[in-house]
């Protein structure tokens, strides 16, 4: 399996081999439609994570907890591990199947740059690929072929870029997952302990041979997704602190915003204040509604020519 390192795909870097692109008319794109990225490397990573949690499931189930003669112990340590592993799952669904921040296409007319009433004098980007005014902080990505806002990076593994819309589905899946791989690592520790003590064949349903396997398979994957997620976690953690995205720091660009403090970029991140929420994936990001850009309804019209576009002066 391929190094699990989150992939930076921001065609910037490459500006200056960018081939001349023809860029479609504007489209009134549908909303509420849910966002999955058609990328054969990220679909097949996507899987495999899942595939993943659900070997971590069976080895906990079936090797470890139900064979077990203490019936607490079973029940304490699989209500524990399915809640995580399900939460898990349902935050790596979030992050998959949500618009990450992406800015419509083709909105890089006259007509719709009017419509933004921008002060004389002040500056706006269009992207060459996908033909749209990019607002500040926001990058392309090669593979789900938009300009994101807030890029921070595009992870195979959950097959989406990572933005201001899905960070906190991102953060909350990284977490899960290392709780899980931490609570199987110390299961798989006091299996082994217990068998050592009493006789293999009572300790599990399976053959001493295929039990030993399997530990040392869970044990394994568990290590490698433990070290893995928690660095994740804790990068994304600091990204959000420091109100500085992983693109931006590795372009090493020097902020033109006004960085946010920590605790409110927790709060924007998460989605308002200090709450239980924050720790569920069902819940939305419902303080950035209206902070968000309308939605794609702009004036029709050609795209324009230049990448660099200055609003002009007003003549006196």
């Amino acid at each position: 399996m391929r190094s699990p390192v989150p992939r930076f795909r921001d065609v910037e870097r490459q500006a200056s081999g960018l081939q001349p692109v023809q860029c479609l008319p504007p489209c009134h794109e549908r909303q509420n439609i849910m966002w999955f990225i058609k990328d054969a490397c990220g679909i097949v990573c996507a899987i495999i994570t899942w595939l993943l949690v659900i070997f971590a499931e069976f080895v906990v189930l079936f090797v470890m907890l139900i064979p077990s003669k203490n019936l607490t112990y079973s029940l304490v340590n699989g209500t524990l591990f399915n809640s995580l592993a399900f939460l898990a799952l349902a935050s790596h669904f979030r992050a998959m199947c949500t618009d990450p921040g992406a800015v419509p296409k083709g909105n890089a007319t006259k007509e719709y740059i009017e419509s933004l009433q921008l002060k004389p004098g002040q500056v706006v980007y269009k992207c060459p690929k996908c033909c749209s005014i990019k607002p500040d902080r926001a990058h392309h990505c090669s593979v789900c072929k938009r300009c994101i806002r807030k890029m921070d990076h595009h992870c195979p593994w959950v097959n989406n870029c990572v933005g201001e819309n899905n960070q906190k589905y991102f953060v909350l899946f990284t977490m899960y997952i290392s709780l899980i791989s931490l609570h199987a690592l110390v299961m798989v520790v006091f299996h082994f302990l217990y068998c050592f003590e009493d006789d293999w064949t009572k300790c599990s349903t399976f053959s001493p041979p295929s039990t030993i396997i399997l530990l040392i398979l869970l044990c394994f994957e568990s290590l490698l997704f433990l070290i893995f997620t928690s660095v994740m976690f804790g990068t994304q953690i600091h990204s959000i602190c420091t109100d500085e995205t992983g693109i931006e720091k590795l372009k090493r660009e020097d902020p033109t915003w006004e960085k946010t403090p920590s605790w409110e970029a927790m709060k924007s991140a998460f989605g308002g204040a200090l709450y239980v929420a924050w720790l569920s994936p069902f819940t939305d990001l419902s303080c950035q509604k209206d902070t968000l850009d309308p939605v794609p309804m702009f004036p029709q019209g050609e795209i324009i020519e230049e990448d660099v576009i200055e609003i002009p002066l007003e003549p006196h």
